[in-house]
């Protein structure tokens, strides 16, 4: 493989990089919203008329509003482990290049060539 083949290459994967760092944030920050805006929609219940725990609770994961942002948190976390595997099988790939690397490394010193 060429330098600038190579070159090439660890420039995509800093993109992808950069794009997996910007999908896991995305998914976190959905993650961690889910639960402030499960507070906020059981406390609209609580205004509705559902005074106890369990019913505003209900309420609150029942709504548009809530499974909204469950569609949002799949569709964030599969961008995000899509990226993240992606990264995975370019390691595997520059592991697999290093090893037939030094195998005609050792060829070419065993051979003399």
């Amino acid at each position: 493989m060429s330098n600038d083949r190579i070159e090439a290459r660890l420039g995509e994967l800093r993109q992808m990089s950069g794009e997996f760092a910007t999908a896991y944030a995305e998914r976190t920050y959905l993650e961690e919203f889910r639960k402030s805006k499960l507070a906020m929609l059981m406390k609209e219940a609580e205004l509705a008329g559902y005074s106890s725990a369990a019913a505003q609770e209900r309420e609150a994961r029942a709504s548009k509003e809530y499974i909204d942002l469950l569609q949002g948190l799949k569709v964030a976390t599969e961008e995000s482990e899509r990226l993240r595997w992606q990264l995975e099988v370019a390691k595997l790939g520059v592991a697999v290049w290093q090893t037939t690397q030094a195998n005609e490394r050792l060829e070419k010193k065993a051979y003399g060539a």
